[in-house]
């Protein structure tokens, strides 16, 4: 485990651990990064089994980019899919963990503060698990927002 503050890897079978982390992995290889040259491919676990991947997509203008993350999340909801059991990140390093920016721990968020986040490891594993509140404390969500229109 890593200092990203981790949760106990028993929230995720380690074979669907193992199988995102290949998805994810696989997709990086379509990753459109000619400016950074840091390929991320991620893979979305939706609840209802279905897998939905992404890799980065930049842009000549940076801040048109987008991460592979929440290309992944787009997918999915463009799908129908709401509810997501596990993601896995990768970026170009075969065992070194690359945690979601700032960007993406929010949109994460919004769909699953305590989904498992999946990144590869030196361990004996090859992965580590986390969960997207851990990356985000104090983050910002749905329920801040009903809080402040008075539980509506």
């Amino acid at each position: 485990m890593s200092a990203l503050s981790p949760s106990p890897s028993s929230s995720i079978d380690p074979t669907a651990a193992r199988d995102l982390l290949a998805r994810a992995r696989e997709v990086r290889a379509n990753a459109y990064a000619p400016y950074s040259r840091f390929h991320v491919g991620a893979a979305l676990l939706a609840a209802d089994g279905r897998v939905f991947t992404g890799c980065n997509v930049e842009n000549a203008s940076y801040g048109l980019a987008n991460c592979a993350e929440r290309v992944a999340i787009g997918k999915a909801v463009s799908e129908g899919a709401r509810e997501f059991l596990a993601i896995a990140v990768t970026g170009p390093e075969e065992v070194t963990p690359c945690a979601p920016c700032g960007a993406c721990r929010q949109v994460l968020y919004e769909f699953g503060p305590d989904m498992p986040l999946i990144m590869p490891s030196p361990g004996p594993d090859g992965y580590e698990v986390t969960s997207v509140g851990a990356l985000l404390p104090g983050a910002f969500g749905p329920a801040r927002l009903a809080e402040s229109q008075g539980g509506k």
